[in-house]
C-alpha cells in the first residue's frame, strides 16, 4: 500500500483533476497513451528510415563499413551507453515517486536524468571534436588520404549517416533534457504527484524511446563486425 493511503496528499492537486474535454479521468489517461503512442511511431518511421539507408549500404560495402566503424571511439560509444541506461532507471524512480508521494525521490531522480543526459552530450562533444582532429567530418575536415581507407568515397557515406543519426539522436537528447528540466522546476513547485502524474509519465516514455535508439544505434555504427575477407 503506498504513503499516500495514510498520509496526506503533500504533491501535486488533493484530488483527482480531469480537463474539461473527457468525460472521466480513464478517458483521459487512455487519450495521453495513444497520442503518445502515435507521436512516438512516428519518431520510429523517422529513424527507422535511416536504419533501412545503413542496412543497405552496409550490406552494398561491408568492408568500408569495417574500416570506418573501426575509427569510431568505443570506449566513448559504450560509456554513453551506460550513462543512457542509468539514465533509464533514475527516469523510471522518477514516475514511480511521482505516482507514489515520494517528493525526494522524484526530485532527486529526475535530477540524476538530467545529469546524466546531460554526461552523455558532453561526452558526444568531445567524440565529435575527436573525429574532427582526426578529419572524419564529411564535406567539411574530410582528409581520407592520411586514414587507409579502401574506397574514401564509401567512407565518406558511412561517415554521413553516422553523424546524421547521432547527430539527430543529440538532438532529442537536447530536447529530453530542456523539457525535463521544465519538468523538475514544477516538480520542485509541487504541481505533479499521485493525483497528477501523467504528464511525467509521457515524459518518460520519450526519455526511454531516444534512450533504446541509442542502443539500436550503439553496436550498429560502433560494434560493426569485420567481414570475412578480413578475418
Amino acid at each position: 500500500m503506498s504513503n499516500t493511503a495514510t498520509q496526506p496528499i503533500t504533491m501535486g492537486p488533493a484530488e483527482p483533476i480531469v480537463s474539461s474535454q473527457y468525460e472521466t479521468r480513464e478517458q483521459q489517461t487512455e487519450t495521453a497513451f495513444i497520442g503518445m503512442w502515435l507521436f512516438l511511431i512516428q519518431e520510429i518511421m523517422f529513424f527507422g528510415g535511416l536504419f533501412v539507408a545503413y542496412a543497405v549500404y552496409r550490406y552494398k560495402f561491408p568492408v568500408t563499413w569495417y574500416e570506418s566503424s573501426a575509427h569510431l571511439n568505443y570506449w566513448m560509444g559504450g560509456t554513453n551507453t551506460v550513462v543512457l541506461l542509468l539514465s533509464s532507471v533514475t527516469m523510471a524512480s522518477s514516475v514511480y515517486a511521482t505516482q507514489t508521494g515520494k517528493r525526494a525521490m522524484q526530485l532527486w531522480n529526475l535530477g540524476l536524468t538530467l545529469v546524466l543526459g546531460t554526461v552523455f552530450l558532453v561526452v558526444k562533444y568531445f567524440e565529435y571534436k575527436e573525429k574532427f582532429g582526426h578529419g572524419l567530418w564529411p564535406g567539411w575536415n574530410w582528409n581520407p588520404d592520411a586514414l587507409g581507407f579502401t574506397d574514401p568515397s564509401h567512407a565518406q557515406l558511412f561517415f554521413i549517416l553516422y553523424f546524421i543519426m547521432s547527430g539527430m539522436h543529440a538532438f532529442h537528447m537536447i530536447i529530453g533534457i530542456s523539457v525535463g528540466a521544465v519538468f523538475w522546476v514544477l516538480c520542485y513547485k509541487r504541481e505533479y504527484g499521485p493525483n497528477k502524474y501523467l504528464p511525467v509519465e509521457m515524459f518518460g516514455f520519450y526519455w526511454h524511446f531516444v534512450d533504446i535508439v541509442w542502443v539500436f544505434l550503439f553496436p550498429m555504427l560502433y560494434l560493426v563486425s569485420a567481414p570475412g575477407p578480413l578475418h
